[in-house]
């Protein structure tokens, strides 16, 4: 066995590696979890389905949605039947090879530098991926650059909050079965600066809070504390639903302008 071969089995039998706050090679680590309904991405697929709610039937044949930070696909069930042509980009090559087996045109690339052209996507998703990037300014320029004239951005993500960062990283990391650094709170994101960068490239965004349902919540946390999930995933999963407040979670819809 070469020396790479001796690390991975040393990985192995240690479990997942330590890595800093929102190393990306954690979602290699947790590759497996991806499509566990109750698994270390749980949430991800509430989420998934919420973002989808947004994105309308595609209005022409050819229409193209583009998912930048797709993971493993989570969204594509949710868009069956409404006309698109899925491509999913990321910069994990292990989630890309779960999103297209699940129907998701794979494309390796960098959020900041999508390898897509200019206006080519009636719709562009980022869930989940503005708490993630280091440079937000060239992320919310690459997402829009490939968005054309009409065409529809859609994106979650987190604020940058006291209270948003007590829920999402300091309690959240308590519930067993919740991978630990998986976010970096210093780069959540301010809805205000979000929806000038946007306004700076065309998309005039509209923003709201949005929150899990709290009882299919509270219902999944015991169960995943008591290690009961896997015989339950039977149960009706948490729904994410629109809320007063954008101070922790929140949705944001808008259209690039002519």
């Amino acid at each position: 066995m070469d020396s790479s071969g001796a690390v991975d089995a040393e990985h192995d039998r240690a479990g997942p590696r330590a890595l800093p706050p929102n190393d990306p090679r954690q979602y290699d680590d947790l590759a497996d979890q991806w499509w566990q309904p109750d698994g270390a991405f749980a949430m991800l697929h509430w989420l998934a389905a919420a973002r989808a709610r947004l994105v309308p039937p595609a209005t022409r044949a050819d229409a193209l949605l583009v998912d930048v930070g797709c993971g493993a696909g989570l969204l594509a069930p949710h868009l069956r039947g409404k006309g698109y042509r899925h491509v999913g980009v990321d910069l994990v090559r292990s989630a890309l090879v779960q999103a297209a087996g699940h129907g998701v045109v794979p494309v390796a690339g960098d959020a900041t530098a999508v390898p897509l052209a200019d206006g080519c996507a009636d719709v562009v998703v980022a869930g989940e991926l503005l708490e993630h990037v280091p440079d937000l300014p060239a992320t919310v320029a690459g997402i829009c650059r490939i968005l054309r004239p009409g065409g529809l951005l859609v994106i979650d993500t987190l604020n940058a909050t006291a209270l948003s960062r007590l829920l999402a990283v300091r309690l959240a990391e308590l519930v067993p079965g919740v991978p630990r650094g998986i976010h970096d709170p210093a780069l959540f994101v301010d809805p205000r600066e979000l929806t000038r960068l946007c306004a700076r490239h065309g998309v005039r965004l509209w923003v709201r809070g949005v929150r899990p349902t709290f009882w299919r919540t509270a219902g999944w946390v015991v169960r995943t504390a008591t290690g009961r999930s896997a015989s339950t995933v039977d149960r009706p999963a948490p729904r994410i639903v629109p809320t007063w407040s954008t101070a922790v979670l929140y949705q944001g819809r808008g259209v690039k302008q002519s």
